[in-house]
């Protein structure tokens, strides 16, 4: 009601003004002829005639009226330079505040709410930077400043900022407008004041905060390294501290470009993907897929049977597939490419200085241009009392630990509801463990959305998996030799018996032993870096798990690209890194993969979505497979076919997806997949009949009742 109340005051005011034709008092003509009575009633109420101008100035810049100009120049030539500036400046500041603030209560809350998704951009940029950008405008009058005020009102700028930057920003294009009111009697029209040259002198206000932003970012960067002494030359134009994905990325592109580049790696190369994550697991997962399906293969009208196995061999299989990959990541390899690769452990003992412990025992210093920290992420280890004392693995240790049994352990405890946690309990309990999986939130894949959590958690317990959700792990403890894990839900303790407990409830970045806290590098989590992953200091970069947002192989080697380019040719460009179409997929039976938006993210954000989804148990080669089991959905735009995220759940559901991260990277639609041929008979039909299902979705009833009475009259 007072939105709508609002809106009628302001319609009614803005009518009335054309109405009444008040226009006409508001041209250089008029003006011209109005001058010497206005300077009559000046000279007898100086104050009044100055109050009544203020008001009226403000009522217009608020009601956004035309005439603004002409009412400036009025100033300039009843009041002089100083006076007239003074009044023209809090006026109009005033007005466009009160105009930005009625744009914000009338119609930020529904602008952000139906396009927020594509505004978060802006959002976070008028978060950082957003007096910048207001500055910049005022000191351009190309652009309206009513338009102006009313955009900006529908950011989240604080009040107070918006009105001292417009105070200061128009404060300029007002001395000049109101001295061109002094000199009234020579104006013959109002193009006059425009002239080129004056024209050029606000651009060159224009571009002054962006001069002024280098400016005070070269006296940042100044500050920063004013304690170091800056080399004279320098040994490499970049080093690389870590020898996983990004950090692998980062030094080809340099060696690529002709840099000289040094990768340090203190123990495998290859990082955790290759050895202890990615390959491992997932040669693992597909051995256990393979024991089940022979368990179950009177699914596919063959005799079923225990499947027989060494686990012993198993894991051999595994340590051979890390060998056949090692050395598309190995130093002979990175070597060849002009990398040069040095084993040791590495400390950047001043912004360009980094000193390496190499693994032979002697210690090496090189000077460098830039440096890119890319030393990844570690399994974290809960502080639970006794876990020392009973012994554990993690996602990189087990590997090691297991590979010389007969057969996995026979009770296995899987610590952690996340991803690696269901992936690594589901392959253990095909491979003939007893598994108990531990999450203390209240479902397993909790990032996902609940029908997928539930798929997932169902195909857990249909491979004997004891899934326990909302249980808090409170201890380890040994009685006998026996080992056992107590648990807690709503008060009640559980004791479970094991012989292997893997940890597995997330990472946590490698921060310590580089030298961070000495250059006074910030970290919490993660490093922290800006939007062109740059640390405090613009020629040391971080990238992959040790600055995050996402924790996956593929962004690391994303982020790789964009710290090397930025490292390489800042001088010049600089590329902020781009997160706005990131996949992933949880490699369990089935598999989850998705990029964009769930529906609880969505909900959460406020963005409003329709939903279309397609089963995968209607799909002829997942029935042909014996996969017919899960779906895709797929989140739009509300009345358009453009995508907003999709989740798949089935057989290379991972595969899958690349189609919607092709289409969302490049803004297609679903119409656009539902147009494109696709092989039959292939899982990837899915997405095409996802698509389909929004086509009939949206469907014109109206269009529809009328062919069909069309094809009635051709019958006849």
């Amino acid at each position: 009601m007072k939105r709508a109340l609002l809106v009628l005051l302001i319609f009614v005011l803005i009518v009335s003004f054309f109405v009444f034709e008040l226009e006409r008092f508001l041209t250089l003509e008029s003006l011209k002829q109005s001058q010497q009575d206005f300077a009559a009633l000046k000279a007898q109420s100086p104050w009044l005639v100055a109050a009544v101008g203020f008001m009226l100035y403000v009522i217009a810049a608020t009601l956004s009226l035309p005439g603004a100009l002409v009412m400036t120049l009025a100033m300039g030539a009843l009041f002089g330079l100083v006076m007239g500036t003074v009044l023209v400046s809090f006026a109009s500041s005033i007005g466009g505040t009160l105009a930005f603030l009625a744009s914000r209560f009338v119609l930020r809350d529904i602008v952000q709410h139906r396009f927020g998704d594509k505004l978060k951009a802006v959002n976070d940029g008028v978060a950082k930077d957003g007096a910048w950008y207001l500055l910049t405008l005022r000191l351009i009058p190309v652009f309206p400043f009513f338009l102006i005020n009313l955009l900006m009102g529908l950011t989240p700028m604080r009040t107070r900022t918006f009105y001292w930057v417009s105070q200061v920003g128009m404060l300029a294009d007002t001395v000049v407008f109101v001295y061109a009111g002094t000199q009234l009697a020579q104006l013959q029209s109002l193009s006059g004041i425009l002239s080129p040259g004056l024209l050029f002198s606000f651009v060159v206000l224009g571009i002054s905060p962006m001069i002024a932003k280098k400016i005070i970012n070269w006296l940042q960067r100044r500050r920063v390294y004013a304690k170091w002494n800056l080399p004279a030359r320098f040994d490499r134009n970049l080093i690389v501290i870590g020898g996983g994905a990004g950090g692998l990325v980062s030094a080809y592109i340099a060696a690529t470009v002709k840099a000289k580049v040094t990768l340090i790696e203190a123990n495998k190369m290859g990082g955790d993907c290759l050895n202890y994550g990615c390959v491992p697991s997932k040669a693992l997962i597909r051995s256990a897929k393979l024991a089940h399906q022979i368990r179950h293969a009177d699914h596919y009208g063959l005799e079923a049977n225990e499947g027989k196995f060494s686990f012993k061999k198993v894991m051999a299989r595994v340590y051979a597939i890390i060998r056949t990959v090692a050395p598309h990541d190995s130093q002979e390899r990175y070597t060849s490419l002009g990398v040069e690769v040095l084993q040791g452990y590495a400390r950047i003992t001043d912004p360009w200085t980094v000193e390496i412990k190499l693994n032979d025992g002697t210690t090496q210093v090189l000077t460098t241009r830039s440096i890119i920290i890319a030393t990844g992420a570690q399994p974290f280890v809960p502080p639970l009392s006794g876990l020392e004392e009973v012994g554990y693995v993690t996602s990189e240790t087990l590997w090691e630990a297991f590979a010389r049994l007969d057969m996995a352990p026979a009770r296995l405890v899987v610590l952690g509801g996340g991803p690696i946690g269901c992936e690594l309990a589901q392959s253990f309990a095909r491979l003939g463990s007893h598994v108990t999986q531990i999450e203390k939130g209240p479902r397993i894949m909790v990032r996902e959305d609940s029908e997928v959590s539930e798929l997932a958690r169902s195909s857990l317990i249909a491979d004997g998996v004891d899934v326990l959700t909302g249980y808090k792990a409170v201890r380890c403890e040994q009685e006998d030799g026996h080992k056992y894990i107590v648990v807690e839900q709503d008060g009640k303790l559980r004791r479970i018996e094991f012989d292997a407990l893997l940890c597995a409830v997330g990472r946590v970045a490698r921060l310590t032993g580089y030298g961070l806290e000495k250059l006074g590098i910030e970290t919490q989590r993660t490093v922290v870096t800006n939007d062109y992953l740059e640390t405090i200091y613009p020629n040391i970069f971080a990238a992959g798990d040790v600055t995050g947002p996402y924790q996956f192989t593929h962004t690391a080697a994303h982020q790789g690209w964009y710290a090397t380019v930025n490292a390489l040719f800042g001088d010049f460009w600089k590329f902020k890194a781009d997160y706005s179409v990131i996949p992933w997929s949880t490699f369990m039976d089935p598999e989850i993969a998705r990029v964009g938006l769930n529906e609880q993210e969505a909900q959460k954000q406020g963005i409003p979505y329709e939903v279309v989804k397609y089963g995968i148990n209607n799909l002829d080669r997942a029935i042909v497979d014996g996969s017919a089991y899960g779906f895709i959905k797929v989140l739009t735009v509300p009345g358009k076919d453009k995508i907003l995220g999709a989740t798949i759940v089935g057989e290379h559901a991972g595969d899958l997806l690349i189609e919607f991260v092709l289409a969302m990277k490049h803004g297609l639609g679903l119409k656009k997949i539902l147009s494109i041929i696709h092989i039959y008979p292939t899982l990837v039909e899915a997405n095409k009949y996802a698509a389909g299902e929004w086509k009939r979705a949206h469907a014109s009833q109206k269009v529809l009742a009328w062919l069909k009475r069309y094809h009635a009259w051709k019958r006849g």
